[in-house]
């Protein structure tokens, strides 16, 4: 690991990671939205941006009344709690490689690709103004701009960045990326659904 840090044997340049820093957050809150390797993401767009293309959905949304889904069929391992002396922003649901995950609401993806910690990381915003992320996938299918529905299959599971085994890792920050986070099983059961 020390290795990794300090940039290996042989000359090999680091990869510069943003941190939450880089997106306005302070350093006690730098760790709960994961920092963004832009080189290796499919590119970002702004939460204004977002806002524009949550119209697109506007009129299915109002024809309807939104559908919500639990991002993935997964055994819940670790709550939104303080764990290993530190606190854990969302929820992490262990499943077999490759488990389909799902958008858990109708949104716009801000962001898709690289994200420390999380090897790979996907940032939906939601209609509400509410960012979902979902984390340690290997494939997702989705990039910055795309508007995803409700139970649309955004990415896979899998055991990419800090993961001791596949899951998914599972947190909405209410009001925007830098928004405060809250608990998402209490989201989730305020619309009906529990997760596993």
């Amino acid at each position: 690991m020390l290795t990794g840090l300090l940039g290996g044997w042989g000359g090999s340049e680091p990869v510069p990671v943003a941190s939450g820093l880089d997106y306005g957050l302070g350093m006690s809150d730098a760790s709960f939205s994961g920092g963004v390797d832009v080189a290796g993401a499919r590119g970002e767009i702004s939460q204004a941006e977002a806002q524009a293309r949550l119209g697109e959905i506007a009129a299915s949304r109002a024809a309807r009344e939104p559908d919500f889904v639990v991002p993935t069929d997964g055994r819940l391992t670790t709550c939104f709690c303080q764990r290993w002396g530190s606190m854990h922003w969302g929820l992490d649901l262990a499943a077999p490689l490759g488990t389909p995950i799902y958008s858990a609401a109708d949104g716009v993806v801000l962001r898709a690709g690289t994200a420390s910690g999380y090897g790979n990381a996907v940032y939906i915003q939601d209609a509400d103004g509410n960012v979902h992320i979902y984390g340690h996938m290997k494939y997702y299918n989705v990039e910055a701009g795309d508007v995803v529905s409700a139970g649309e299959q955004i990415a896979k599971v899998g055991n990419q960045g800090q993961s001791t085994g596949p899951h998914l890792h599972y947190e909405i920050h209410v009001g925007g990326i830098n928004g405060r986070p809250t608990d998402p099983q209490d989201w989730l059961a305020e619309r009906g659904l529990s997760v596993g």
